[in-house]
């Protein structure tokens, strides 16, 4: 594993759930193609944003734990930021301004007791559940390289590849990640066989990039899936599976054609989830980072801490 931005205290680290799905569905809010970011662009949308993260800010305050600050820019890189009408300069201000909204949430709230990550979040060129056409990992680096590098100038701490579909996609952002001197992480979406969208394994998927990076990015995730999509592929004493250090699942058990075509909000069961990240936290060793996909709001990430922490004071 490479170097880690993570102190070793404390152990946990919670953050947010559905940033998308909560806008949409509980604040009433339309999102054109899915994208947040532009909310930063009205002192209204800024607001949401601020008090979104807030309330996230003080469960993992009540628990105990730290905090990853989460950018809202899974949709603002160029292909979205054209369909979007913002031009290569306003989408390079967009991304900076909710950075800068995320370095002001940390210096009013990050104490030493309560350490917090600063994570620029780059999305999927293609839909967030389809690959569609599969670039080469060369054309995903100089795709990603632009909006990375803004990360880099405006100061976050770490890089997030979310929902990542393929493997020479998820390369491409680790090597412009490294090109930046920038730490990445690389979290992966699964259908409900446990495998990426394109058929390969979550085991050759984070082994071919490990091989491929020399194990650059500081662990992977598994995000915009439910728990019972892929805790079931896992084969205890394979060393992939040290390498998850977090996870963001979907509330809902449905495939993501059947959420793709959705017109309500499935939240699922907050408390089977708590029970089902107690499992996760079992069968993957090093998981440290805890948060929700589509379907989850502060109500699962709530009990989420509330039943690992609990499982942590029991195995004690």
């Amino acid at each position: 594993m490479s170097h880690s931005v993570l102190p070793e205290h404390p152990v946990y680290f919670a953050t947010d759930g559905g940033l998308e799905t909560t806008l949409i569905f509980e604040n009433q809010i339309d999102l054109p193609l899915f994208a947040a970011f532009p909310l930063i662009e009205s002192n209204a949308g800024e607001e949401t944003l601020r008090a979104y993260f807030e309330t996230y800010i003080e469960i993992a305050k009540s628990a105990g734990w730290g905090f990853v600050l989460e950018s809202a820019t899974w949709r603002a890189s160029s292909d979205w930021g054209d369909q979007l009408g913002y031009n290569a300069d306003q989408l390079a201000d967009a991304n900076r301004r909710n950075v800068e909204l995320l370095q002001n949430l940390k210096a009013r709230h990050a104490t030493p007791r309560l350490p917090m990550i600063i994570s620029g979040c780059v999305g999927p060129r293609g839909d967030g559940y389809d690959p569609g056409q599969v670039m080469t990992h060369a054309e995903a680096t100089a795709y990603h390289t632009s909006q990375i590098k803004i990360f880099a100038l405006a100061g976050v701490d770490i890089i997030s590849a979310i929902t990542m579909t393929n493997s020479p996609e998820a390369l491409g952002v680790a090597n412009a990640a490294k090109t930046a001197g920038l730490p990445c992480v690389i979290s992966f979406t699964v259908e409900t066989d446990g495998h990426l969208p394109t058929g390969q394994s979550l085991a050759e998927a984070i082994t071919e990039l490990d091989r491929e990076t020399d194990g650059y990015p500081i662990h992977y995730m598994i995000n915009c899936a439910h728990p019972s999509h892929f805790s079931h592929r896992i084969e205890q004493n394979q060393s992939w599976i040290k390498r998850i250090g977090g996870i963001r699942a979907n509330a809902s058990c449905k495939s993501h054609a059947e959420l793709d075509e959705a017109e309500t909000l499935d939240r699922g069961c907050p408390s089977d989830l708590g029970d089902d990240y107690v499992e996760l936290l079992r069968q993957f060793p090093n998981l440290r980072i805890f948060g929700g996909c589509c379907g989850t709001d502060h109500e699962h990430i709530q009990v989420i801490a509330d039943a690992v922490t609990a499982r942590a004071l029991v195995a004690g």
